[in-house]
Formats: structure tokens, C-alpha cells, sequence
């Protein structure tokens, strides 16, 4: 047993174990001299968008994942030019376990979000659930969920037979694989983020890949207000430019991918060692062969075995200094934004029972060992005193 596994519980009156609190994450670069020296460069160069900057890390991408890629300003810039570009102006079958700006960018674009179920394991959209749900839809859309590849099979098998555009938010996923193959290279088009808490950061940010170079070039233009440079725009863009500053990041966060997701899956490898024989608690794992960036820690919770519920653990974490999400709570469908514009709603148990007992402990990719070890402590020590932690605690 370790100093942290034999003390109290800070919501029971102990100390905390992490008093200058530990967040939920932290942006990892590497080299911040050579990155200053680099944004220093292009200040001087006086060209902070549409520059060197910007086609090098195109290039690096592309390079890495054999398919065209348009950097944007965001993720959600880039799945808002991609539903425009695939006319997605009527229903978008896509799960409603996601992070809302999957369905903004399709309300965005025309179209109506309709929301299907994911499975249990890797809480990523069901094949077995949208079969007959494609009929009539302008498009489907699926996230890769905390980095874990959706079945990228099934559901390009399904997109096919119904001859609907499919549409990844990879937002988690830039440097995930689906045996062995780069997710960046699945439907339409796959489209990345870069914000903050992804593995790759650029402040803000986000890349579209896709196998189609006309998709693509649609997109380079549709990235700068549909303006080939003759301010003749050919259609109703935006402005999605990324810039030389945020791509000087981006490319220096990137450079570090391979060590970075490396050192992520060994600090989950460490927490699962450290939670192992904890009834009721299971970590979400990518499918048998896939690699996943692990962009998010996140457990999915039994109250009943654990003796305790995801929002009271994350009340018992606050209590220590430990940061957390309940990511995707609430899910799209029961959001406010949503709340009556679900055309054909349908019960989405699975969904509705993730989303009320998923957490996310702090990960991020320079975190150190012994602190992921300190986060494993504190929740055997809950789980030891979940009684007492529940009795404390006014939290449903």
C-alpha cells in the first residue's frame, strides 16, 4: 500500500493529493527555442497567411498519411467545407456520443443532424444501428472517439450500398491507425483538429485529409472564401485560413507524434495496471490491431460494482486537485442546442448510458509516470471508502 493509498480521502477531510491541483491536460512541445526561433522567422518574413509554413505542413501530413491534405482554422471549419462540398443539405445520420461541433458543422452546412447509437466497447458508431437509417440521407458522419477508429469497413460498406458520402470527425485521431492503416485515408474525407488538448496542437487549428485531389482543391478554395485569386469566388466560402503561426506549431508539435502517442498509451497501460481489480471500472481501449492517440484517459464506471458514480468521482477528484471531464455528457441529442430539431428521434440507450458514466482523468503526453500512478492511487482509496464518499457527497 502507498502513502497516497493509506491516507484519507480529501472529501472526507484528508489533505489533497495534489494541493496546486493537477489539470486535465497540457500542450506537449518539445523544442520551444527552435519553435521561437521558426515564428521569429516568419514575423520577419511579414507573410502570416497563406504561406511556406502552412504548405510544409500540408506536405508533412500528406506525407505521412498518403492522402491530400488542406490545413484550416479549425475542425470545425473543415467539416463545414466538406458537408458544403458533398451538398449534405438534408438528414446526416451520425452519433450524438460526440463533441457538438460534430453537429453544429452539419447545421451549419444545410443539413439536420440525425442522431444513431454506438457500441458499448469503443463507444463509436454502430453499423448494426444505422442500416436502416440511410435511406434518404444526404450524408453519414462518424467520430473517431477518443482516437479509437471507428469500423471504418462496415460503415464504408454501408455509405456504398446506399450511395451516401461518409465523413469522418477525426478530430482525435491524427496519428490513430485502423490495422495498420493511417486513419486520414477512410470515406469522403477525414478531418483533424489541432486545438489545445489534442496529441498535435497549434493553438487552433485543423486539417483536412482526403484520397479525392478535386475534394481537395474544392477545399483549398473554399478555405479562403471561394477565391481563386482573382476575387472571382466561385461559391460561398469561408474564411477557414490557418496561419504561418499556428503551422509553426503545429509542425514542431507534430515532428514528436510517433514519441508522443508512445508515451500516452504507456502511461493508460499504467493507470489500468494501477485500477486493475477495481470492480465496476473499465478504460475505453481501441479495437484488437488499431492504434489509438489515447486523446482522452476515459473510464467508463459501474456505480453499482464501483460503489461509486462517474459524477461523484469527479466531485472526489476536485476534492484532491485532480481535474476531470465527463466526456460527452450531456450528448448532443439532450443539449440545449438540439432540443427539438431531431427530426426523427429514437431512443439511444447505449448512448444515454455512456454518457452518464464516462471520466476522463488528466492525460496528457509529457505527464510523468509517478503522477498517473498518484491518479490510480487516489481512486483504489475512493473505491476503499466509497461508502463514505457517497454519503458526503450531494451528487446524483
Amino acid at each position: 500500500m502507498t502513502e497516497v493509498d493509506a491516507r484519507v480521502p480529501a472529501v472526507l477531510g484528508g489533505a489533497p493529493a495534489f494541493p496546486e491541483r493537477l489539470p486535465l491536460v497540457r500542450p506537449t512541445l518539445r523544442d520551444v527555442p527552435g519553435l521561437t526561433a521558426d515564428i521569429g522567422a516568419i514575423l520577419d518574413r511579414g507573410l502570416l497567411t497563406n504561406g511556406a509554413t502552412v504548405r510544409q505542413l500540408e506536405d508533412a501530413v500528406s506525407e505521412r498519411l498518403g492522402a491530400h491534405v488542406v490545413a484550416v482554422s479549425s475542425c470545425t471549419a473543415g467539416l463545414m467545407l466538406v458537408m458544403q462540398a458533398v451538398e449534405a443539405t438534408g438528414p446526416v445520420v451520425m452519433p450524438s456520443f460526440t463533441f457538438s461541433a460534430s453537429a453544429h458543422a452539419v447545421t451549419w452546412a444545410g443539413g439536420s443532424p440525425d442522431f444513431a447509437d454506438v457500441e458499448p466497447e469503443r463507444a463509436t458508431l454502430d453499423p448494426d444501428r444505422i442500416a436502416g437509417l440511410l435511406d434518404g440521407a444526404a450524408a453519414m458522419t462518424a467520430t473517431h472517439i477518443y482516437g479509437s477508429p471507428c469500423d471504418v469497413e462496415r460503415l464504408g460498406e454501408l455509405a456504398r450500398d446506399a450511395g451516401v458520402p461518409l465523413i469522418y470527425d477525426a478530430a482525435h485521431a491524427l496519428g490513430s491507425e485502423r490495422n495498420g492503416t493511417p486513419i486520414g485515408r477512410f470515406g469522403v474525407a477525414e478531418v483533424f483538429s489541432l486545438s489545445p488538448t489534442k496529441v498535435v496542437v497549434a493553438g487552433e487549428g485543423g486539417l483536412i485529409a482526403t484520397m479525392d485531389p478535386d475534394l481537395a482543391q474544392w477545399c483549398r478554395l473554399g478555405r479562403d472564401y471561394g477565391n481563386p485569386g482573382d476575387y472571382d469566388t466561385r461559391f460561398a466560402g469561408l474564411n477557414a485560413r490557418m496561419s504561418e503561426l499556428h503551422a509553426a506549431v503545429a509542425l514542431a508539435s507534430f515532428a514528436h507524434l510517433d514519441e508522443n502517442i508512445a508515451n500516452r498509451v504507456a502511461l493508460v497501460d499504467r493507470f489500468e495496471a494501477g485500477v486493475a481489480g477495481l470492480p465496476g471500472l473499465r478504460i475505453v481501449r481501441p479495437a484488437e490491431g488499431d492504434t489509438s492517440t489515447f486523446k482522452d484517459l476515459t473510464m467508463v464506471v459501474d456505480a453499482e460494482a464501483f460503489g461509486l458514480s462517474a459524477p461523484q468521482i469527479q466531485a472526489a477528484f476536485d476534492a484532491e486537485g485532480i481535474d476531470s471531464r465527463r466526456y460527452y455528457h450531456p450528448p448532443i441529442h439532450r443539449q440545449t442546442s438540439y432540443d427539438g430539431k431531431w427530426d426523427t428521434p429514437r431512443p439511444l440507450p447505449v448512448t444515454d448510458e455512456l454518457a452518464g458514466s464516462v471520466l476522463s482523468p488528466p492525460l496528457w503526453s509529457h505527464l510523468e509516470g509517478s503522477t498517473m500512478d498518484r491518479v490510480a492511487d487516489v481512486l483504489v482509496e475512493l473505491h476503499r471508502h466509497a461508502s463514505k464518499v457517497a454519503a458526503t457527497l450531494e451528487v446524483d
